[in-house]
């Protein structure tokens, strides 16, 4: 606002001012001063007829479609205008003695001052009416992208609301299963599970956490994962973050990817292997995660549903736009599935 008064400030300074320019060195100061005092009409009739418009006119008549009152209006503002303007010119002739005689002629009906007056006061209720339209122009951008931003960040909370659920449904079908013939090992993943709730429930409701706090998590809950697993099962566990790391990230980003090739990459019989990879270079942040294929039948899946992978991308595409890439896909022969999400960094 104090912005928009300065600019304002400065364009009306101009416009009184501008008679100055043409004076010489040689015109004494009186002179300057009665013609100065002069030219002072038209800028007067300029800023009245632009700031009725701007505060009143516009607002009241023009954006509530009352056009024919507001033309209405403004043409018999324009003829008073024209009539101060003149007056003015006059009185400044008859009263200023430093005005000389050639400017007291009077102003016929023809005279071309009256043409390029009206032109003059047109332009400046064109002016204003140009202003006012790209300040509401800017307004309703404005709200328009605050009422986006909003309803991103809406999309994203319940996003995140629906992933607590999903995870905690697939962490206890592994507890049960643990439970059925080792639950000593049923114990240790309750602990552990405590651990992963802790970052579910408090770290999932920011936008964005570390690098260094999500990584640990990834490895806690691959620990978790691989309570359950058999000798038969090989899983390579990559993460190369530095325990410092604070690029941030949106938390959970990569869960389901890591929960998608536990629940794939193992076969009925026991058997599979997972690698999992999780970098990070000049700000651009990989998770690479290679799998076994064994898909599960849709009648004995109590995972879900496949419903984490929809919202891996849901996010992504509010969260990171234009700025990830996802790959994912079975090998030729369908015994390897490949998922790789990389985030690049935000420029500035």
């Amino acid at each position: 606002m104090k912005r928009e008064y300065l600019i304002h400030l400065l364009c009306w300074a101009v416009v009184i001012l501008f008679p100055l320019f043409f004076l010489t060195p040689t015109d004494s100061t009186e002179l300057m001063r009665d013609r100065f005092i002069r030219s002072l009409g038209s800028p007067i009739a300029y800023m009245v007829l632009f700031y009725l418009n701007y505060v009143v006119l516009i607002p009241r008549l023009l954006f509530r479609d009352k056009h024919f009152r507001y033309y209405l209006v403004n043409i018999a503002l324009v003829a008073l205008a024209l009539v101060f303007m003149v007056q003015w010119w006059n009185l400044a002739n008859s009263w200023l003695p430093g005005v000389t005689a050639r400017h007291h002629r009077p102003h016929s009906a023809i005279n071309p001052v009256y043409f390029y007056n009206t032109i003059m006061l047109m332009l400046v209720v064109g002016l204003s009416i140009a202003v006012r339209m790209t300040q509401r122009y800017h307004a309703v951008e404005q709200a328009r992208q605050e009422a986006e931003q909003s309803r991103t960040e809406a999309e994203l909370t319940n996003l995140r609301s629906q992933l607590n659920p999903h995870f905690l449904l697939n962490t206890l079908n592994n507890i049960y299963a643990l439970i059925a013939f080792d639950s000593d090992k049923a114990q240790v993943a309750v602990e552990e599970l405590s651990r992963l709730l802790r970052h579910v429930l408090y770290d999932n409701k920011q936008q964005f956490v570390s690098l260094c706090k999500e990584a640990d998590f990834m490895r806690d809950y691959i620990a978790l994962m691989k309570i359950r697993l058999t000798d038969a099962v090989t899983v390579d566990e990559h993460i190369e973050i530095d325990a410092n790391d604070m690029t941030p990230i949106a938390p959970l980003i990569f869960i389901s990817l890591v929960e998608n090739a536990f629940k794939h990459g193992i076969s009925a019989s026991g058997n599979g292997h997972i690698t999992i990879h999780l970098t990070q270079h000049d700000g651009d942040v990989t998770c690479d995660i290679i799998n076994s294929n064994h898909p599960k039948d849709k009648r004995d899946d109590k995972s879900g549903s496949g419903i984490g992978l929809e919202q891996v991308a849901k996010r992504l595409a509010l969260t990171y736009p234009d700025r990830y890439t996802w790959t994912r896909g079975v090998s030729d022969d369908g015994s390897i599935y490949r998922s790789t999400i990389t985030v690049f960094k935000q420029q500035q």
